[in-house]
């Protein structure tokens, strides 16, 4: 039968129960057990009230046996035609698969020693006017399972898990940070000026200041502004918005942590990193081993570390450093990277990020990218042309970023223009010039470090998901036509 059929049909039922003088949405009903706890708690002979939405529906002349389930388990309910009288054939004439109901009657076990409600009484609480799908695995068209979430929740239990795991790791996470003595706080979603990361920005506009303004790409220069307001370790968890292509490693929104932390060093913010990271991975699997695309990845070692002119040289077999703009480029044809309007840097980085998806796979601390990368961190002392600043990789995932935070301003306002320089060139990403957060710096900021870790990645890791739209409920598609 067709859709729009069904349709017809359940809305014909839904007048059916009206008729009768029975509210099929109503606000006010008897509170059920968790089948959780009836499980749990279970009795021969106990009286209980359950509720969940009904998965199928198997008639035997006069019994009916039929499963539901609410967010915490499944159980199975029987109707007897001789007890139930008028409401046994009310029942099998009006509700369907997917409707919401209400059960009270006896506990028992059947012969195969299934846990049953015997049903004494029953109460919709929600009538569906559409059918659940019969099959979800597979589908042809794997955007559907995106666009529909709450039917690929519904229908596959291991989608659900993954964001129960979702949950747990940003719960660890907050616990771990909060227990070091970090604050958590929140900064704008809407900025005047997008600032914080090399990235498009999006752009609205605020009709009664009569402005623009842009979603932010990064919380990190109000996080900053904290450290010069006196706050010395603070931290945000929250979606930051990127006009970005999109792949299995990007969305062009997601969820970030960021962190900022007064008075500590480039060495204090790895093994930080570290540890929270394998923290977390305990705390959440209680181990650390996971698989991910069937390769086991060891958060109990420690991490490897190297450097990313180190890295370039050993795959590409030159010293990068000193090679030509032209061999940077010919190299970057040679991985198929696009060259128009990038700076040598952009190039290497691009690079680097192909190298890593084949070459990392256990967790690694990629150290000290190029200054021109990084407006917002410190150089080395004993190298002026590297930046303090660190990238995890792991799984070919770049999953952290971190750095130690520049905090001269004349240094910092430099960087800007040279940031205003490839803007002009034709550099979208480049980070635009924001007087307001120099004049912040003006009135000194202690020096710090920060970090920055895609929830997002993360999570996409520990539940073995290819793509980042795996573990964002609902990531971003193209508008189906009608």
């Amino acid at each position: 039968m067709a859709l729009k059929d069904i349709k017809k049909e359940r809305i014909k039922k839904l007048k059916r129960i009206k008729d009768k003088g029975i509210n099929p949405y109503p606000s006010f009903f008897e509170k059920p057990v968790l089948i959780e706890k009836a499980i749990l708690n279970f009795k021969e002979g106990k009286k209980a009230i359950l509720a969940g939405r009904i998965l199928n529906i198997r008639v035997h002349g006069g019994s009916t046996f039929f499963d539901f389930k609410d967010g915490t388990g499944k159980f199975q309910a029987f109707l007897r035609k001789d007890k139930l009288k008028e409401k046994y054939s009310f029942f099998l004439e009006n509700i369907d698969r997917g409707d919401f109901i209400l059960v009270k009657g006896k506990l028992f076990l059947t012969k195969k020693r299934e846990r049953t409600i015997e049903v004494e009484d029953y109460k919709i609480l929600a009538k569906s006017l559409l059918p659940l799908p019969e099959k979800w695995h597979g589908l042809a068209d794997e955007e559907e399972r995106f666009r529909k979430r709450y039917l690929d929740l519904l229908m596959n239990q291991k989608v659900k898990e993954n964001f129960i795991i979702r949950s747990k790791i940003i719960t660890k996470i907050r616990e771990f940070l909060n227990k070091e003595g970090f604050l958590e706080v929140e900064t704008p979603i809407l900025q005047p000026i997008p600032g914080g990361a090399t990235a498009n920005p999006f752009k609205t506009h605020h009709k009664a200041l009569n402005i623009d303004l842009y979603l932010r790409i990064a919380p990190e220069l109000y996080l900053k502004r904290l450290l010069v307001g006196g706050f010395d370790k603070v931290y945000e968890i929250g979606r930051v918005f990127r006009n970005e292509g999109i792949d299995r490693s990007h969305n062009p929104d997601f969820t970030m942590l960021e962190f900022y932390w007064a008075y500590a060093r480039f060495e204090d913010l790895l093994i930080f990193c570290e540890k929270m990271i394998k923290k977390v991975v305990k705390d959440v699997f209680g181990k650390s081993k996971i698989l991910y695309n069937q390769k086991e990845i060891d958060f109990s070692k420690p991490f490897k570390k190297i450097e990313f002119y180190q890295l370039l040289d050993k795959r590409l077999k030159i010293k990068t450093r000193e090679a030509s703009d032209s061999t940077i480029k010919k190299i970057a044809k040679d991985f198929k990277i696009p060259i128009e309007k990038k700076s040598r840097y952009k190039l290497l980085d691009d690079i680097f990020k192909k190298i890593s998806k084949e070459e990392i796979w256990q967790p690694t601390f990629v150290l000290y990218q190029p200054v021109q990368l990084n407006p917002l961190s410190k150089r080395r002392e004993d190298d002026k042309e590297l930046a303090l600043r660190f990238q995890l990789v792991i799984a070919g995932w770049e999953v952290v970023n971190a750095f130690s935070e520049l905090n001269d301003p004349l240094d910092q306002k430099l960087r800007f223009k040279e940031q205003q320089k490839e803007k002009q060139k034709g550099d979208k990403e480049a980070h635009p010039f924001d007087r307001d957060f120099i004049e912040a710096l003006e009135y000194g900021m202690p020096p710090a470090v920060g970090l920055g870790l895609g929830i997002d990645r993360f999570v996409a890791i520990l539940t073995d998901s290819e793509n980042l739209r795996e573990v964002i409920l609902f990531p971003v598609l193209r508008p189906k036509e009608n």
